[in-house]
This record gives structure tokens, sequence and C-alpha cells, in this order.
């Protein structure tokens, strides 16, 4: 990697983790005063938030240990990500809501900052997880691609390229995973297919 890459790549890293740290600090102490004004006292009403921000961790870990495995996303890791990130919005947005639509909203900032953090460092993470050629020699083979192989078969066989959103969708990689898994198929003689990334 290039010296302006890895510059690009800390400080991007570092800038998402100051910001999900504040973020991560709001969010706590909103989801804390709701939990207290509904009922619960003392370490249960400091525990109950850690639950739902331990839960969008837990899923992103297990989406990001997918992606280095290249393997598919499992279903429950996307919908308990999904319900972590709703139940923390929904938190803050009721934090603020005694203060008018405006302060629910500044009260959900937080939140949205701490998810959106997080999901940025994640992709920074699987960026940095892209294997290297081996000096010298033949790359080895990556099983994504074979397994791209295996399920856009029918689609090369007729002689048509599968679009990157459609490799994406299917094999649950990112953009750039996705842009190298279509080059690889793409072999010369093979048209590509009209499909728009």
């Amino acid at each position: 990697m290039r010296p302006a890459d890895q510059v690009i790549r800390w400080t991007t890293a570092l800038a998402v983790v100051s910001v999900a740290a504040v973020a991560a600090v709001v969010s706590f102490e909103h989801a804390s005063a709701l939990v207290r004004t509904h009922g619960e006292t003392g370490w249960t009403a400091r525990l109950i938030p850690l639950t739902v921000d331990g839960l969008i961790y837990a899923s992103s870990m297990v989406m990001l240990d997918s992606a280095r495995r290249d393997l598919p996303v499992p279903p429950l890791a996307r919908w308990l990500l999904g319900l972590g990130i709703t139940a923390t919005l929904a938190a803050n947005v009721a934090h603020g809501l005694g203060h008018g639509p405006i302060g629910a909203a500044v009260a959900a900032w937080p939140a949205v900052s701490l998810v959106g953090s997080y999901e940025l460092l994640m992709m920074i993470i699987r960026g940095a997880q892209e294997p290297p050629d081996p000096p010298g020699g033949a790359p080895e083979a990556d099983p994504l691609q074979e397994r791209a192989a295996q399920v856009f078969a029918e689609d090369i066989a007729a002689g048509r390229v599968p679009s990157i959103r459609a490799i994406r969708m299917q094999l649950h990689v990112g953009q750039p995973r996705a842009q190298q898994v279509r080059s690889h198929l793409a072999t010369p003689g093979q048209p590509e297919s009209g499909d728009a990334p």
C-alpha cells in the first residue's frame, strides 16, 4: 500500500473513532435517561442501553467476519443490526420529543452519528482485508471468485457477464469486491453485460 493511502486510511479511521466515541457517550446518556424515566433505576438503567449498542457491535462484527471469509452474511446478523439501529434511534428520538420535533431531531443525531461512524469504520476494515497477490508468482485462487463462477454459471455460459449490482446482491459483498469478481468473470471473448453497475 502506498504511503498516501495509509495516511488517508489511518486519519479517516481516527476521525471515525473520535466521532463514534463522542456519539456513543451522548447516545448512551439519552437512552439511560429514557430508561430511568420509564421505571428502571440503578445499574439496570445503565445496563439496558449497553444491550442496544452491544447488539449493533456484535451484529456488525459477524458481518465483518463473513466479509473477511468471503461467506454470505447470516440473515440474523442483518436483522439484528437493523433492530439495534431502530432501537437506538427510537430511544434518542423519544428522549428529545419533550422539546418538540427539533429537540427530537437533535437528540437523534448522536445515534445516527454513532451508527454511521461505526459502519464507516467497518468499511475501512473490510477494505484493508484485500489479500495481496503473492510476490513473484501467480495469484492464489480466490474462493469468492470460484463461488461467483458457480452462482453465475448460466449467465457466463450464455455469454453474459453479471452486473456489479447483481454480484453484490447474490454474494453479499461490497462494491470493491464485486468489481474484482466482475473483472474475473469478464474473461476475454465474453461480451460485457449491458447492465449498469
